[in-house]
């Protein structure tokens, strides 16, 4: 399981560190429509969360991690199931008999192996899922970055685009507390979206100039 781990950490580091040297040579269209403004003004907003939901390595990284966790669900469950058969075999024997105590002292060492390896493989799992959601933030600061100098932007500000559920409280407060109140055509989230999908083109088609990203 852990050379699995290593192995996919490598992979996806080689991935974004060939996304990000080719940031220069593959981006070359024309800003945006719902960022066009931000050049004007030398400020943008950037939706973070929605980069996430469409960053093509990013959900296909996760997908391979959540067959993997799926992977780890069966292995642990077939433990279970052993350590229930062994608890049934204990049972067979009359309580306080030397072969119940005996099954009994077997039962409760596989129990332990059972806890043991079920803390280290998750433990292990949700530092590796901590690790790619970290990779990728930094990569889409990273594309952040290039393009806000390319586009003389002096100043990006994270904001939420999800439209709001009047009937939801949790979205009524985030409204009511959300950083950018108004912003006039500086959303460049679909323009780092599309520098950072350039090297996925041919899985997944571009959106073209033009073209609005849904969130």
């Amino acid at each position: 399981m852990r050379t699995l781990l290593n192995r996919k950490r490598t992979q996806y580091a080689a991935a974004a560190a060939l996304a990000l040297s080719t940031f220069g040579y593959l981006y070359a269209q024309a800003p945006h429509p719902l960022g066009v403004n931000a050049s004007k003004y030398g400020v943008a907003v950037v939706d973070i969360s929605a980069i996430f939901k469409r960053h093509t390595r990013f959900k296909t990284t996760m997908d391979n991690m959540k067959k993997e966790m799926e992977a780890i669900e069966a292995e642990l469950k077939a433990d279970r199931e052993k350590i229930g058969q062994a608890e049934q075999h204990r049972n067979t024997f009359s309580v306080g008999s030397a072969e119940y105590k005996k099954a009994d002292e077997e039962v409760a060492r596989m129990m332990a192996e059972f806890n043991l390896k079920m803390g280290r493989l998750r433990k292990e799992f949700l530092e590796q899922e901590a690790k790619v959601y970290y990779q990728t933030y930094l990569e889409v600061v990273d594309a952040v970055n290039y393009y806000a100098k390319r586009q003389n932007i002096g100043l990006v500000l994270r904001f939420n685009g999800e439209p709001i559920d009047p009937n939801r409280r949790d979205d009524v407060l985030r409204e009511i507390n959300k950083p950018v109140v108004m912003q006039d055509q500086i959303d460049i989230t679909g323009d780092v979206l599309m520098l950072l999908n350039r090297d996925q083109q041919q899985a997944v088609r571009p959106a073209q100039p033009g073209t609005q990203i849904p969130k």
